[in-house]
């Protein structure tokens, strides 16, 4: 009779399960931070709450403080607050009738950039992606507002001071995580510039879709607001 330590290790060979002890840690290490920038990080580093914003980091009456160390966080929205509203949304149908902006002129997007047109490895047209965010018009001018959430799900805004690079509505995702570093916060807003920023990446799908999805409704019902104040 074979012991159960021998069954086991039968099982596992059987069952091609002692494989994965091959596999290279670099692959492995891929594999995890893949992982990590796709989840919600208030459970995959609910284990890890010291690194986390003070609970009343949004308090308005504190006039400065610098927080300390790193922060992961990840973005739950983000708006382009130096772009009037109608811009945004005519950007958005011109995307939406397949039109880009070159110069002074509106093109067919698929004319944009032809030598762009490649395959990115999640098998999405690159080409088309980047002519959308041509012709939505945020290439990047910003400057943004973000709404920003740590592990303890600790929520606070901040806004960019100087130009991050990647921090767009076209290119930052919802989800996407970003690395705080020493950064300072005025009156409950983190001011965000590259020094106290990284940018590591992500997307929580089940957020960003729907996110994008229903900007435009969201622009307009903001228009409405301001045309009846």
């Amino acid at each position: 009779m074979a012991s159960p330590d021998q069954l086991a290790a039968q099982i596992l060979n059987t069952k091609s399960l002692t494989s994965q002890r091959n596999v290279p840690i670099s692959a492995l290490t891929k594999t995890a931070i893949f992982r990590l920038l796709a989840s919600d990080i208030k459970e995959s580093l609910s284990k890890h709450r010291s690194c986390v914003l003070p609970v009343d980091v949004y308090d308005p009456t504190v006039q400065e403080r610098h927080l300390q160390g790193s922060i992961p966080v990840q973005v739950l929205d983000i708006e382009d607050i130096g772009t009037s509203l109608w811009s945004q949304i005519e950007a958005i149908e011109r995307v939406e009738r397949g039109e880009a902006i070159r110069g002074r002129e509106i093109v067919r997007t698929i004319a944009v950039d032809e030598d762009s047109e490649t395959t990115g490895s999640n098998g999405t047209n690159n080409g088309a992606a980047n002519s959308a965010a041509t012709a939505s018009g945020t290439g990047g001018y910003g400057p943004h507002r973000l709404i920003l959430q740590d592990a303890a799900g600790t929520v606070v805004a901040g806004v960019e001071m100087q130009r991050i690079e990647g921090v767009t509505v076209d290119k930052l995702a919802i989800g996407s995580k970003l690395l705080l570093r020493n950064a300072t916060v005025a009156r409950g807003m983190v001011l965000l510039n590259p020094g106290c920023v990284t940018l590591l990446g992500g997307k929580i799908e089940g957020l960003d879709t729907p996110w994008r999805q229903g900007r435009k409704a969201r622009l307009l019902e903001k228009t409405a607001g301001l045309e009846s104040a």
